[in-house]
């Protein structure tokens, strides 16, 4: 498994709290495959509070990647709805997770948050 993949899932287990989710209670697993093998991260969130295990149980929502791709979905390179359009990903399950997927991942690199944007008069100079 990738450094990467690592990181963004041992950061979501040390935050722990996601308040952007806090009306959120399912289960999410994911399979990422790398040299002919599958790694599996099983991210549970209950009213917010976020765990992350790399259990190969049953979830709500299972996402279905290469290591190479979900690291680009980690450092906001690509989006999982569009991913998911694409077939770059796949999934079975509940499809809200997959929706929700976008609040666990980086922004596009060089975006702003719109209210940044409205301070700054709109343009795209910081």
């Amino acid at each position: 498994m990738s450094e990467t993949t690592r990181e963004f899932f041992d950061a979501l287990e040390r935050h722990g709290h996601e308040r952007l989710l806090k009306k959120t209670n399912g289960t999410i697993r994911f399979d990422l495959e790398h040299d002919h093998q599958v790694d599996h991260w099983l991210v549970e969130i209950r009213g917010g509070a976020v765990r992350v295990s790399q259990q190969n149980s049953d979830a709500d929502t299972v996402v279905r990647s290469d290591n190479a791709f979900f690291d680009r979905m980690v450092r906001g390179e690509a989006k999982p709805l569009p991913a998911w359009l694409r077939n770059d990903i796949t999934t079975e399950g509940k499809f809200q997770f997959i929706v929700l997927l976008e609040r666990l991942f980086a922004p596009p690199p060089g975006a702003r948050h719109p209210r940044l944007a409205v301070r700054d008069g709109g343009s795209d100079e910081k």
